[in-house]
């Protein structure tokens, strides 16, 4: 209970920022959307999808596209944090080091789900998704795959020092785990080294979580028994969540508190 008011502080303070970022919010809804549409449409005519519409394939793929671009960006706030001083207001707090990354990767977390479910709204309305859907596990789906996000978020801001190095690795990270995984197309139709790269790819049996829950119901197919796309991303969350603690705690800390003054 000690700790519960100083994590739900810096969860509430970063919720805020993000719904006073009118823009991003958009741009999280319009990227699926351009992918759906676009993208999917080009697709449709040579993607083999077992027999089903490509439109539906892809509405669990540009879902878990919004969590994983949603929780990523909420993890900028530790880089820009630790670069612009802020950080050094949070670690006089009672907070732990470990505490902190597990209130960054929860309201990195909570951004991500409300983003996703912003965009389940909008194809709900556009008819890309019915109500025949498996909700119950399409929400836990997108919860698991909105933490493991965030723990990957917090391992790349953990090893960033500046915001262009989380940005650059960023795009080093956030494109091959997107486009190495079931999200646009089946993995059991992929090269054997393009499928075992899928297959350790945590992402993947997040999107297939929800392949799970929206294709599934509707005689779909998906390429990962269910229990194993839970534990994976279990194991990685727990693991990434560890491994960003270590780091952030045995990082430089004159580099937060006394952060290095620009040349003139």
């Amino acid at each position: 209970m000690n700790l519960f008011k100083p994590i739900y502080a810096v969860v509430h303070r970063d919720l805020i920022k993000f719904s006073r970022q009118k823009g991003r919010v958009l741009s999280s809804l319009v990227r699926p959307l351009i992918w759906l549409v676009v993208i999917g449409a080009g697709f449709n005519s040579i993607v083999t999808t077992d027999g089903n519409d490509y439109f539906e394939f892809l509405v669990p793929g540009v879902l878990g596209m919004t969590i994983l671009f949603g929780a990523l960006l909420g993890s900028l706030s530790m880089v820009y944090e630790k670069e612009s001083g802020v950080m050094r207001m949070i670690l006089v707090s009672p907070l732990t080091h470990r505490s902190i990354v597990f209130a960054k990767m929860a309201s990195a977390t909570c951004s991500a789900i409300v983003q996703a479910t912003l965009l389940i709204v909008v194809l709900l309305a556009l008819g890309y998704i019915d109500l025949s859907v498996d909700w119950l596990l399409v929400v836990v789906g997108m919860f698991i795959l909105a933490v493991a996000c965030s723990g990957i978020g917090m391992l790349v801001a953990s090893f960033s020092k500046t915001l262009d190095n989380f940005a650059a690795i960023m795009n080093f990270v956030i494109f091959p785990v997107f486009f190495l995984s079931g999200s646009l197309y089946p993995i059991t139709n992929l090269p054997y080294v393009l499928k075992v790269l899928a297959q350790a790819n945590p992402y993947t049996y997040g999107v297939d979580i929800l392949k799970h829950g929206i294709l599934v119901p509707n005689g779909g197919t998906s390429d990962i028994p269910l229990i194993i796309s839970f534990l994976v991303l279990i194991a990685f969350t727990i693991t990434a969540f560890f491994i960003a603690s270590w780091r952030f705690s045995l990082e430089d800390t004159t580099s937060i508190w006394f952060p290095r003054q620009k040349k003139k």
